[in-house]
């Protein structure tokens, strides 16, 4: 395959994930139909099912675009971040004020079409929030080496679903939602650490 063939297949790819993503938020997984994504993104039809197989997969694959564009802004959050703590509260906060003004996110949180999206984010998103906390646990463990891997791993995934939850039911702001998910980790930061130069020292 020349560069140029591959340039044109990622630009097509791309055209139909954009034409995806606008239909989902008002449509709902089982609302969107192939023709219409085709038809928006001037293409046949076979095209789309080319590209992707099924309305599942074009589905899957543009919540994997979305969670990779989350990833990229988190990543930037901990590179910018002091400490452990600002590079945890900045992360969050960009996640739930980020997913709060996605269409899609809001939609599948919080409208009747959006419903069939939410596994996405739960039960069938187990890709993406494996993704998230892997990236988590090592900018955690670039920013506190006295953590060890196995306790990186399970803070990440803690944050990640503590911050998951504040999506779901959004009572708080996403500062107050930050502070919070901090006030309940950062004991166990400090236990973690402890524990790690303990060792250190024991070794």
């Amino acid at each position: 395959m020349t560069s140029f063939t591959e340039r044109t297949k990622a630009t097509l790819r791309e055209t139909l994930l954009d034409a995806a993503a606008d239909l989902l938020p008002d449509r709902g997984h089982q609302g969107l139909r192939m023709a219409d994504v085709a038809a928006k993104a001037g293409v046949s039809r076979q095209t789309v099912y080319n590209e992707f197989g099924s309305k599942a997969a074009l589905t899957q694959a543009v919540a994997l675009r979305v969670a990779a564009e989350f990833l990229d802004g988190i990543r930037c959050r901990f590179e910018d971040a002091e400490s452990l703590l600002t590079g945890i509260r900045g992360a969050v906060v960009y996640t739930i004020e980020h997913a709060r003004e996605n269409r899609l996110i809001a939609a599948a949180l919080g409208t009747e079409a959006g419903e069939d999206l939410l596994p996405l984010l739960t039960s069938r998103g187990e890709p993406i929030l494996t993704a998230a906390a892997d990236l988590a646990a090592g900018q955690y463990l670039a920013l506190e080496p006295r953590l060890t891997p196995e306790s990186a791993a399970l803070l990440a995934e803690t944050v990640v679903r503590l911050s998951l939850s504040h999506l779901v039911l959004p009572t708080h702001s996403a500062s107050e939602a930050a502070d919070s998910i901090l006030a309940v980790l950062a004991p166990a930061i400090d236990q973690f650490v402890h524990n790690g130069v303990k060792r250190e020292g024991q070794s």
